[in-house]
């Protein structure tokens, strides 16, 4: 059994910076393209950032594209996203996901994905 466990959300100020992280038990991680999403109250599911099975690309949503970095350390089993330059509209509860697909691109739809952790809240203050 795959379990995600999310960590690192957390209070900060508008334009500060936080890195969650994911830790992936149960297979290795180099087994799982992952994925990070977010839901704020009241919202769908959206999709925030991907990285292929093999760490070699990544994939953005336009919103946090140049201000968050999806990072994997198969030696950890544990997948990384650093926020910077955080804002208000980025308040949401972050989840990961695996995808166990081995395909050539990424997967952007939450039903696209396997296993999902927890969630961590991320709140940014204005």
């Amino acid at each position: 059994q795959v379990q995600l466990v999310e960590s690192g959300g957390g209070l900060v100020q508008a334009g500060g910076s936080l890195r969650l992280s994911c830790a992936v038990s149960g297979r290795t991680l180099s087994s799982y393209g992952m994925g990070w999403f977010r839901q704020a109250p009241g919202k769908e599911r959206e999709f925030v950032a991907a990285i292929h099975w093999s760490g070699r690309s990544t994939y953005y949503a336009d919103f946090v594209k140049g201000r968050f970095t999806i990072s994997r350390d198969n030696a950890k089993n544990t997948v990384y996203l650093q926020m910077n330059s955080l804002k208000p509209e980025d308040t949401a509860v972050y989840y990961c996901a695996a995808d166990r697909g081995r395909g050539a691109g990424f997967t952007t739809t939450p039903g696209g994905y396997d296993y999902w952790g927890q969630g961590t809240q991320v709140t940014v203050s204005s």
